[in-house]
């Protein structure tokens, strides 16, 4: 049986996980590895190779998140900038209030749900032994 790669389900998530934030009225923020390729972030503001920015409407413009990359402008120290984060580069988004939200790892959860698929497979593959007990 040939199963289809499917897609990094991290952007979804992203979304899901920063309009639920919203939705309770909380400020979302997230974690980028800003050491990544094509990070566009202001580096005064990197520490340990990671930035944390806040990406409530109040605080940024014309956010959009697609399938690749996280794009929005922002103002730092006053400053504009367009900020520009690989979705890959994002580790983590959760609510400033309380800290519900979510940390990504390398391994997507669909590589997780792949590993379980494979695993209840080789389950479901074994026959089941019944005993007598007297």
């Amino acid at each position: 049986m040939n199963i289809k790669q499917m897609t990094s389900s991290r952007p979804y998530l992203l979304r899901a996980l920063n309009e639920w934030i919203l939705s309770n009225e909380l400020t979302p923020h997230i974690v980028v590895d800003a050491a990544q390729n094509d990070v566009i972030v202001p580096q005064e503001f990197v520490e340990s190779g990671k930035i944390v920015l806040n990406i409530s409407p109040l605080a940024i413009s014309g956010l959009n998140i697609n399938d690749d990359f996280m794009c929005f402008s922002a103002r730092f120290s006053g400053k504009a900038m367009d900020v520009i984060v690989p979705i890959k580069a994002v580790m983590a988004v959760y609510a400033k209030e309380n800290g519900q939200g979510m940390v990504f790892t390398d391994q997507e959860v669909s590589g997780k749900q792949s590993q379980v698929h494979e695993k209840s497979k080789s389950k479901a593959s074994e026959r089941p032994v019944l005993k007598l007990v007297q």
